[in-house]
């Protein structure tokens, strides 16, 4: 499906707009005249920008082209890209239902390994990039950036 892009600006604004009035709830530093919801109103006033020009590029395209607020793609037309775009759903409802029993390690082999094959990829490039890949993220963001991955069935080895 493809939307018009005026529907996604406007999404994005009523988003960015969700974000800053969240902000408010955020408690104030004392002795200074910033806190923790400067940065996330930057932010969300960078979207809410970005997304009204979005609204304005699909209101003229709609206006001029004549285009359809909702389209389908068309490689929606085609099975086996629609199987393509199931089997990455599927990769993330495996990873969320996994990756705690069986760690992010085998998790995040697994789906690379399957994701190559499925699209192509020699088994011996797949299973080389998907074990470099699988330790360089973790070794990112377990060792350097600290973030708890889970570990499962490997929680005696690591």
């Amino acid at each position: 499906m493809r939307f018009n892009d005026a529907i996604v600006g406007a999404l994005f604004i009523l988003l960015a707009g969700a974000m800053i009035a969240l902000t408010f709830s955020f408690p104030p530093f004392p002795g200074q005249k910033y806190g923790p919801s400067l940065f996330p109103r930057i932010i969300a006033s960078g979207i809410i920008l970005c997304s009204a020009m979005l609204v304005l590029r699909g209101l003229k395209e709609r206006h001029e082209a004549g285009s359809p607020w909702l389209g389908l793609a068309e490689w929606m037309h085609k099975p086996h890209r629609l199987a393509s775009f199931a089997l990455m759903m599927a990769a993330m409802v495996f990873y969320i239902l996994a990756s705690e029993p069986l760690g992010f390690i085998l998790t995040a082999f697994l789906i690379q390994l399957c994701l190559f094959l499925w699209f192509g990829v020699r088994p011996v490039t797949a299973l080389i990039v998907a074990g470099v890949m699988t330790g360089l993220v973790q070794y990112f963001f377990g060792s350097l950036m600290r973030v708890p991955l889970p570990r499962g069935i490997l929680d005696s080895i690591l």
